[in-house]
């Protein structure tokens, strides 16, 4: 409800009903800052200035201790409603997870993984991103004895809370969290509230480091950024006031190195 693209709808339903109600002074005035803002959206990559803090708050490829006990990866990429209608692993943005997590989990042969996501839909909690994580690995030859497959959660709180529950990691243990680099800092102060801490493990970047400054037409591109990076800032203000994580802005918890 709070993203862009909505916003910009609801202002153009307005404007119709003014021009339906004969208000065309302030019709025009409505219409006119929607296409200004709509430019500025289409020529500068607004979303990456968003996204870019939230993106660099973690070093990329961090140094890794030797011996790792758990590796987590939160879901994101899985679109379990195709996956489910058309009978194949259908993939999205976020990829990049998965992919890390199979690096990984062949970097550290004996640490335990750990792969959490259900559904994040009101409508269709049947199709969960657990059972096409499954499903992937499988093909790919992971060995799935080794993986905890947390089905349930509906977002990155319940990632954290119910995955600990299953998992029951002891103080101490060095585990991995991958997810993408904009939803790193989120994800970060959630596991650590939920006394969980984690190494940090950033994939799946969005913005063009050198490149923020840049003019192009690209409405929908940028759009989509904007949207993204307006709702994980939302979601970080929300979540600290709601006491779901650490801080406003988290950072590293604690985790031994």
């Amino acid at each position: 409800m709070i993203g862009p693209e909505n916003l910009f709808l609801f202002l153009l339903l307005i404007t119709w009903i003014l021009l339906w109600r004969g208000a065309y002074r302030p019709a025009k005035l409505l219409l006119g800052f929607v296409i200004i803002v709509l430019m500025v959206v289409a020529l500068f990559p607004i979303g990456e200035w968003l996204l870019y803090p939230l993106e660099t708050r973690f070093p990329v490829n961090p140094a890794l201790p030797e011996k790792i006990d758990g590796i987590i990866v939160l879901s994101g990429s899985e679109d379990a409603i195709l996956s489910s209608l058309w009978n194949q692993v259908e993939l999205g943005d976020g990829a990049e997870r998965d992919i890390a997590f199979l690096e990984l989990a062949r970097r550290y042969p004996s640490a335990k993984l750990v792969f959490t996501g259900g559904s994040g839909s009101l409508m269709h909690q049947e199709y969960k991103a657990a059972d096409v994580a499954h499903r992937l690995f499988d093909k790919l030859g992971l060995d799935l004895s080794r993986v905890t497959f947390e089905r349930n959660s509906r977002n990155t709180f319940e990632n954290a809370v119910l995955s600990k529950e299953l998992v029951r990691p002891n103080p101490g243990q060095k585990w991995i969290l991958i997810t993408s680099a904009w939803h790193m800092p989120r994800s970060v102060g959630i596991f650590c509230k939920a006394g969980w801490p984690v190494i940090p493990y950033p994939v799946d970047h969005w913005t063009m480091p050198g490149k923020l400054l840049r003019i192009e037409v690209e409405l929908s591109g940028h759009l989509r950024g904007l949207a993204a990076g307006v709702k994980e800032w939302v979601g970080l203000i929300a979540y600290y006031f709601s006491g779901k994580t650490t801080a406003l802005f988290p950072d590293q918890c604690g985790q031994p190195f």
